[in-house]
């Protein structure tokens, strides 16, 4: 066993630690799902960047530009980051104020049991497909540093996984992810340093970047195509039960502001080392037999022994913490919103029960669909494009507006899951996006005059 191996075994065996001192704090389903609502600002924000800077971007995005330039990473970190934005400065306090548990719960309160359960049908799958990607990177991290086979390092990966989210819930989520936060930009950090040093230096550095890796724009893309794939991260990703549960849980509807934005801002500004990583990395020497082992090749050749297993623990971090998060999602919206009840009284251990047991069926579907996947990089722009263009429009209208009621909200999300899939995979349409939420807007305001809104619940 190398001492990377050892080191990998390591940081597994703190992060399932804190799981377990988390789980001991777990009661209630409130103190499984947001974390009892008592975070601050800090937490909650460098906890919602962490979740959202995962295996995409660090594995994903880097290999991305370096094969492609910037053209092939536009949505991480720019549009990402912009989505956060957006998200802290227009939703994260008004979800606060709905006292919700979780997304689905604020389309119950304005649009009915029926919006709620179509909401969570909706929103399960891309939880499902950003789980595989982290299963999946996480994966080939194992499979890169030990003899074990891709197919078996997944696995392996998936029940890790289960079993930390498992234990902590969101209270054992956000602990560990400022731990993990830290292991990653140390990470990070170190390797940009070092490549940059064998280089000679930032000005040689960057004098090896060409013009061509800058172009923001694929060779032979059309406009469509282009606003396609800036809308896919920006509105796709803008409202999700993952950023959602980590606003429901601060202790103020300002701290969730402040938490959103914060998250942002981190996640653009060190979001750039990956880019640069890619860029730089393009000119560095190196035989790649999976593209997607670029940034683990890179700092095994450029990093010291003693660093290398730093950063190699600060990605298997980041990608623990990204699933955690979204099988979490997964079982709260099953548990709570799709075959639960909200509004019936059930004993506070059935509900944390239950909560679990699907936590446990989503790492499983996670990890069949990582197993048949070509890519982390493919697998993210799938969960953020496949239904979620209805979310973001029955989201404003919900918070922003009285308009709407059951059918149209339930007819707005099916129509952008069935379109966006459809578009996609039937008819390889070149903005399945766009068109999805175009088909949204216009489906959401034709059946707005013909029903009324139901009374809150």
């Amino acid at each position: 066993m190398t001492p990377t191996t050892i080191a990998i075994l390591g940081f597994v065996l703190v992060q399932l630690a804190i799981g377990y001192w988390a789980s001991r704090r777990v009661a209630h389903e409130d103190d499984y799902l947001v974390a009892g609502r008592r975070l601050g600002a800090p937490l909650a924000g460098f906890s919602l960047f962490i979740t959202w800077f995962g295996a995409e971007s660090i594995l994903g995005s880097s290999a991305a530009i370096h094969q492609e330039g910037l053209s092939g990473g536009r949505a991480d970190p720019f549009g990402y980051a912009l989505s956060l934005l957006l998200f802290g400065a227009f939703f994260a306090a008004r979800f606060w104020r709905t006292g919700s548990m979780t997304l689905a719960d604020v389309y119950r309160i304005r649009f009915g049991r029926t919006a709620e359960r179509v909401a969570a049908f909706v929103l399960i799958p891309p939880s499902v497909l950003w789980s595989a990607a982290q299963i999946r990177a996480l994966g080939q991290i194992l499979s890169f540093q030990t003899p074990l086979g891709l197919e078996v390092a997944i696995i392996l990966a998936a029940v890790i996984a289960v079993l930390y989210t498992y234990l902590g819930g969101l209270l054992g989520d956000v602990w560990t992810d400022l731990l993990q936060g830290m292991l990653v930009v140390v990470g990070l950090c170190a390797t940009l340093l070092a490549l940059v040093h064998s280089y000679g230096g930032w000005d040689a550095s960057l004098g090896r970047i060409e013009p061509s890796q800058l172009r923001l724009v694929a060779e032979g893309e059309t406009v469509l195509a282009r606003v396609n794939v800036w809308l896919v991260p920006v509105i796709g990703s803008l409202i999700a039960q993952e950023s959602v549960s980590r606003a429901l849980g601060c202790r103020s509807a300002p701290a969730a502001k402040k938490a959103a934005l914060f998250a942002g801002s981190i996640y653009l500004a060190l979001g750039a080392v990956p880019v640069l990583l890619g860029l730089l990395g393009a000119h560095y020497p190196l035989s790649l037999t999976n593209g997607e082992d670029f940034l683990p090749e890179l700092a095994k050749h450029t990093l010291g022994p003693i660093v290398y297993v730093l950063f190699i623990g600060a990605i298997v971090s980041v990608i623990l913490s990204t699933i955690d998060s979204s099988l979490l999602a997964i079982g709260a919206l099953a548990a709570h919103n799709l075959f639960g009840d909200p509004t019936r009284k059930e004993g506070d251990r059935r509900r944390l029960r239950s909560a679990r047991l699907f936590v446990v069926v989503a790492g499983v579907a996670g990890s069949v669909i990582a197993l048949s996947a070509d890519s982390i990089y493919g697998l993210v722009l799938e969960a953020d494009s496949l239904g979620t263009a209805g979310i973001a429009v029955i989201t404003v209208a919900a918070l922003f507006t009285r308009l709407g009621g059951p059918v149209s909200a339930s007819a707005t999300l099916m129509v952008a899951l069935v379109s966006s899939a459809s578009a996609k995979y039937i008819f390889d349409h070149e903005a399945p996006f766009l068109l999805s939420l175009a088909l949204s807007i216009v489906v959401f305001l034709a059946i707005v005059p013909f029903e009324r809104r139901p009374a809150e619940s």
